[in-house]
């Protein structure tokens, strides 16, 4: 198990939490009050500040309730938080709904996701070396069915 050390920077900010024992997502929340109008996006403070393990990144993702209720997804999802990322977590929360959607203190606005990193060195190379079954097929390679 790996330890998520997080500071908190406003008072109204909570630790990000699991709902349910073994969930991979921990719910981040809202310091702020705020109205998003449909087809308007925002940036939604959460007051916290995260060291990650090493070799690990956080993986910010929407919430299903919030998408299939009203709309509400993450703009750049997923959002992805490096290692070495010290500042504030924010969420870029988008309305997609015909409603304007208000968010409140310490509502539940995302999920992070902490996930292991693979750390590559790049090589230019002149030709790629093996082959492969699906080769160059790319959008709509795999057919309908």
């Amino acid at each position: 198990m790996y330890n998520l050390k997080v500071k908190l920077i406003h008072k109204e900010a909570r630790l990000p939490v699991s709902a349910h024992k073994g969930d991979a997502g921990l719910d981040l929340f809202s310091v702020e009050e705020m109205e998003i109008k449909p087809s308007e996006s925002k940036l939604i403070h959460t007051g916290i500040i995260i060291e990650l393990p090493k070799n690990t990144e956080a993986q910010i993702r929407p919430r299903s309730g919030l998408a299939l209720k009203n709309g509400i997804t993450v703009l750049n999802t997923p959002g992805t938080i490096d290692e070495g990322y010290r500042g504030e977590i924010c969420i870029i929360l988008i309305n997609h709904g015909k409603e304007v959607f208000k968010v409140e203190k310490a509502m539940k606005i995302a999920q992070m996701v902490i996930k292991p990193t693979v750390l590559v060195n790049v090589e230019e190379i002149d030709e790629l070396t093996t082959d492969s079954e699906r080769g160059q097929g790319g959008f709509g390679s795999s057919g309908l069915l």
